[in-house]
C-alpha cells in the first residue's frame, strides 16, 4: 500500500535498527479515514475466504480491525492482556512476549466467542518476532475454528516472524513490508 508506505516515510520514526514509531497515525493517535483505507484494503485480501470473526489483540489493532470487521461486516474479538474479574471461565490463553515492552503477558478471549464453525482473520498492527501473531495463531488453533489467515499493517521481514509463520503454512497479507531500516532510510519489500 504505496500510501502507507509514504506516511510511514513522512512520520515514522525509526528508533536504533529494530523499532519503528509511528504513533502519529496507528500506535497513539490514529487518523481514522486512513485507518479505514487499510481496513478495507486488508479485508479485500480476504473477501473470498468466508471470514464469519476478525481476532486481533488489544490495542492497537482494534481500529484496524474494527475497518476490516465492518468491510466484511463480521464481529471483531480481542484478545485481552490482562485477566478481570469479569472474566469467563472457559477461556482460551496463550502466553506472548513484547518485545517493544519487553514484558510477558498472557493474553486470553472467552471461548464464547471463537467457536469450531467460525472462519477467523487475524488482524494486527505489526508483524516482527511474530510472538504477537503465534498467540492469537494458538487461539484460533485452541477453539477449534478455521484459520483463514492474517492481515498484517506493517511487518518488519528483517525480523523472523513472518518467515517463521509462513513456513508453519500460515497465509500473512502485509500492507507494508520493510526489509531494512536505520535512523533516515527505510526501504520496502516489493511483494
Amino acid at each position: 500500500m504505496k500510501e502507507l508506505q509514504d506516511r510511514i516515510r513522512i512520520d515514522g520514526q525509526v528508533i536504533g535498527t529494530q523499532t519503528l514509531k509511528v504513533d502519529s497515525f496507528l500506535n497513539h493517535q490514529i487518523d481514522p479515514a486512513f485507518i479505514m483505507r487499510m481496513g478495507e484494503t486488508l479485508a479485500d485480501k480476504f473477501t473470498q475466504d468466508g471470514v464469519t470473526k476478525i481476532l486481533t489483540v488489544e490495542s492497537s489493532g482494534i481500529a484496524v480491525a474494527m475497518a476490516a470487521g465492518l468491510k466484511l461486516g463480521v464481529p471483531v474479538v480481542f484478545a485481552k492482556k490482562k485477566p478481570a474479574v469479569t472474566q469467563d471461565s472457559e477461556t482460551y490463553l496463550a502466553d506472548v512476549f513484547s518485545f517493544t515492552r519487553k514484558e510477558a503477558v498472557q493474553i486470553s478471549v472467552a471461548a464464547k466467542f471463537l467457536v469450531k464453525d467460525d472462519v477467523i482473520l487475524i488482524i494486527d498492527d505489526f508483524l516482527a518476532h511474530g510472538e504477537a501473531l503465534n498467540g492469537m495463531v494458538s487461539i484460533v488453533r485452541q477453539s477449534g475454528a478455521k484459520l483463514a489467515g492474517a492481515g498484517i499493517v506493517i511487518e518488519k521481514r528483517f525480523q523472523e516472524g513472518g518467515k517463521k509463520l509462513r513456513a508453519a503454512g500460515i497465509r500473512i497479507e502485509t500492507l507494508a513490508a520493510i526489509e531494512y531500516m536505520e535512523p533516515g532510510t527505510i526501504r520496502f519489500a516489493q511483494n
